[in-house]
Order: C-alpha cells, then structure tokens, then sequence
C-alpha cells in the first residue's frame, strides 16, 4: 500500500465491458487506474492500446498485487459477492457497481466485513451523483415542493436484455436508490408485478408500487421490452410537481408550480408555465468516481455505502416475493435496530438510529439524519436534518448539531461546544441554499464550550481545547486552544499530549510518531490494544 498521505492509490478496474468502460475511463482521466483485469482477451486488447496501462485475466493477481489500493468490481452481479469479499479480505478498498450482492443476508455480511478490516465499501448508486438528483433532494428538504403525495418512476428501453438477473435487478435498483435517497426513508410495504415474453422464466417486465409510512406512494416501471428509451422520475407535491427526464439534453430537470383550485366544491386544475431548473454540466459517473477516490484518500465514509445497498436490497427481495406471488403486498422487513430513547427525547421519522445508542433527556433526532452504533446523546441534544454521526460517538449535554456537519467515529462533543452552518446569518435573510460543511474526523475530541465555524474541518484525533473558536482547518493529531484557535502541539490516539519532538512516542501507549513539514502522522501501533487504552483514557 501507499505510505505517502499526498500520492493517489492506485486503483484496479475488474469489467471492463459493457459498463466497466466507463469506469475504466473515468479512474484513467483521474490518474489512478493502474490495472484492468477482463475475461476476454479483446477487450484487454483494446484497452491497452487505447490507455497504456496494465492488463491482466487474474483476479488473484490483483489481489495480492500491493501497488494496488483499491478494486472497482463491474462483473456480473452473480459475482459481485465473491469478488467483493475476496477484495476487502486482501486488504483493498471496494467500489462495486449495483447490486452489492443478490441476497440480502451476504449483503449484511459484506458490511460488517468491510467494517472489520477498515475498509471502504461504496456501491455504485449512480443516480444519487446525478446533479438533477442532489437538486430534487434540496428542493426536498428545504421545502420547495411542498408535501409530496406520490412519486412515479419509468426506466423503459428496447437494450441488453439480460440473462443472469432479471428486470427488477437490473433496472430497478436505480430507482429505488432514488427514491429511498429523496424521500430519506425504507417502505413499509410493497406489490410487485410483470411477465416473461422474451425469454422465460427471467422476467422482462415489471411494475412495483411502494408504500412509505410517511403516506407518500412510489411506482416503479421497468421494462427492456418497450419500443423507445425513457428514463424519468416524477414527483407530485402540494406545492410544486418536478419532472427529472434523463433522455433530456437540456431541460433535465422541470419545476411545475400547477395549483388545484376548488371552485363550487369541485377541483379545477390551474397550471403554471413550466420552469427549467439549471444543472451544472458534469458527468455522474465521473463526479461518483471522484467521490469514490477521495474517499479512499481520506478514509471518509461514502455517500452511497454498504448499508444504504442493504436497503434497497431489502426493497428488491420484497418485490421478488410479490413477483412471485402475483402480485401480492409483502412487507418490507427492516431489522430495526435496538436503541434506547428517553421518554422526554422526540425521534422524527424517518432516520436511523444504530443499536446500542442511547438518546437521553429532551434531546430532538430530526428525520432525514443518520446515528450509527453505541452512540450517546445526552440531555438537551438537537440533531438536525441531514446530519450524518458514526459509530461510539459522545454528544454531551446541551449541544446542537446543524445540517451541514458531519461526525465520523468515536468523536467526543463537550458539554455546550457549538457548531454553526452559516458564515453570515441574518435573522430577516434566509440563507438554507449557503450552509456549509463541517466534518469533524474520526476521534477528534471538542472541548466543552468551543466553538467550531462552519466549513471547517477537524483532523483525525485532533484535539480542541475547552472555549476555542475553530476557524480554520485542525490537522490530524493537533491540539488547538485558544481565541481564535491555535495549534499549540500534538496528541496521541489515547489523548495524551506528545512530547515536543519529531519522533515522539506517547508516554501512556507507546505509540510511536513522525512529524514533519507540518504533518502527524503514526508510525507504530502501540503494543497494548486498543480496548486497554480506552479503559485508561476513561470519558
């Protein structure tokens, strides 16, 4: 593996056909692509004349080929759980495309693995990169659309028709990822129904309608059997209906402002002129690529990881089932995860919240956030909209944590620290469109009554002192103090303060580190395990 913090990992492609020639283009105009491993010897042919770079018919090669950081796996799907397992048990990080496996159960498996090994699994959810896709979600969640009543989605085309995997595996899971990715919630429950014409019993056909707790209907029409190629979403909501056309050149994204208006006691439709919403011209499978490599290089979790696949998995096996009875309605069944609120804490949903994590006294879990495992929140916690938490995460009391910021693993909140989502607020001026991120890494620690400005970020293991105000970036492993804050040395994993030295080793742990040009990084694990130096640290 690579040792230099600022050098791009070196990136393996496995598939490079049909779609894998996409990806094989995008990792190569990254400059990272290193390997592309194929079956076929004409297609590694043509790659190697058209890039330059290696090739290889041995997926074992690539696994113990340690120039390699990362595997990006567009095989079959009825490989993708072999070939993702083999991947993360070698040590590599994984982008696999859609789906992460065909069962559920290995899904699960794939996910804890990845956890197990420190590994990054990304799953290839394409549309959840598109831009007209990230506007319909701000739209969402800002409350531009109003009240969404149903959402109608149509993937329809005369193409490929598959052999190892049916219509609803292959079509569909883009638009479940969708709709579970704007709505921010599983459904309750859903009735699947199609037919085989071309080639039985594998299914061409299908139509799947959804039904979300929060009321809201989806419909799902997939098909590889139809006489032109559409690919749209539709939603209807009390205030505004949006049209997302993929096949569209420019007018991708529609905005209808048509009203209902009851005249007599009888609904008359009034509409509006229709209102073409800009994009940025980017490719989603180039913005996805680049989302998947600074993960890599920054160890931070995907936006469409292992446990987001999970659930559109759960989705997808429930409309298997329906399938196979005809349609009938079939549960969708979500392992709820066993966590402790307060009876004076108020849970929205839809969220997530892991197990093991407790919710105490009057605090408030927004919908649309996520909580992982063993987490704490203690008395008077807001966390808002969008907000992404890890796993062990420590939120003492009084603290409010605002869209925009994101808290990886075993971060500590200070009793009353603040964070803050806009740089300029103004009571009369809405400014929900100019929040800014914060992501506060894995193990950093944040002092009682600091303050961190938004847009900031705090490094691995970084250290703010009790009241600083953060203004700009902490590295890893620094300590900050002071108005505004400034770094004024280094710390261990464990907490405690590194000697003032280039080759400090923690007095506590031992763990061993290097500092050079500004930079900490560790050297040696410590010899006592991690769970003794927990012990130690205490809160």
């Amino acid at each position: 593996m690579h040792s230099d913090v600022d050098a791009k990992p070196g990136i393996a492609v496995v598939g490079a056909g049909y779609w894998g020639k996409n990806l094989v283009r995008n990792f190569h105009g990254l400059g990272v692509l290193r390997v592309i491993c194929d079956a076929h010897q004409e297609t590694l042919k043509e790659a190697r004349e058209k890039y330059g770079v290696r090739t290889t018919s041995s997926f074992d090669e690539i696994l113990i080929d340690r120039t390699i950081d990362a595997v990006v796996i567009a095989t079959p799907a009825v490989l993708h759980y072999q070939f993702v397992k083999k991947s993360l048990l070698s040590g590599k990080d994984v982008f696999v495309e859609k789906p992460l496996a065909l069962k559920t159960t290995e899904a699960r498996e794939l996910v804890e693995l990845a956890r197990a090994c420190g590994r990054i699994l990304m799953v290839g959810h394409i549309l959840e990169y598109h831009p007209a896709i990230l506007e319909l979600k701000r739209l969402i969640t800002i409350g531009e659309l109003g009240k969404i009543q149903y959402i109608y989605s149509s993937r329809l085309n005369l193409g490929k028709v598959r052999t190892e995997e049916n219509i609803l595996w292959s079509f569909a899971p883009h638009d479940v990822s969708a709709i579970l990715f704007l709505l921010g919630e599983s459904p309750n429950e859903v009735s699947t129904c199609g037919d085989s014409y071309l080639n039985p019993p594998v299914v061409d056909t299908t139509l799947t309608s959804c039904q979300f707790k929060s009321g809201v209907r989806a419909h799902i029409f997939v098909s590889w059997l139809h006489p032109f190629k559409e690919q749209k979403l539709t939603i209807a909501a009390d205030r505004k209906m949006a049209v997302f056309d993929d096949t569209e050149p420019e007018r991708k994204l529609v905005l209808y402002s048509h009203r209902i208006n009851w005249v007599d006691r009888v609904p008359i439709a009034e509409k509006e002129t229709a209102q073409v919403v800009k994009l940025p011209a980017v490719e989603p499978l180039g913005v996805e690529c680049a989302h998947f490599l600074e993960c890599v290089m920054t160890r931070r979790n995907p936006r469409t990881d292992g446990e987001s696949a999970v659930r559109v998995l759960e989705v997808l096996e429930a409309c298997e089932e329906s399938l196979r009875t005809h349609g009938g309605p079939v549960s969708v069944h979500r392992q709820q995860p066993a966590f402790f609120a307060h009876p004076t804490a108020v849970v929205d949903e839809p969220c997530e919240i892991g197990e093991g994590t407790k919710i105490w006294h009057f605090s408030h879990v927004m919908s649309g956030s996520k909580i992982g495992k063993k987490c704490n929140l203690g008395q008077n916690v807001l966390i808002s909209t969008g907000v992404r938490i890890g796993n062990n995460v420590k939120i003492q009391n009084n603290v409010a944590v605002y869209t925009g910021v994101e808290l990886e693993d075993d971060v500590f909140c200070g009793p009353s620290m603040v964070f803050t989502n806009v740089i300029n607020p103004r009571s009369h001026v809405i400014r929900k469109n100019e929040y800014k991120e914060t992501l506060v890494k894995q193990g950093a620690s944040l002092g009682a009554n600091c303050t961190i400005i938004c847009g900031t970020k705090v490094g691995r293991y970084g250290f703010v002192g009790a009241g600083a105000v953060v203004t700009h970036d902490v590295p890893d492993f620094g300590i900050v103090v002071g108005v505004p804050a400034k770094q004024s040395g280094w710390v261990c994993v464990c907490g405690v303060r590194l000697a003032d030295s280039k080759e400090p080793q923690c007095a506590a742990c031992e763990r061993r580190y290097s500092i050079e040009g500004g930079v900490c990084s560790e050297v040696t694990p410590a010899g006592k395990n991690r769970a003794e130096i927990t012990t130690a640290a205490g809160d």
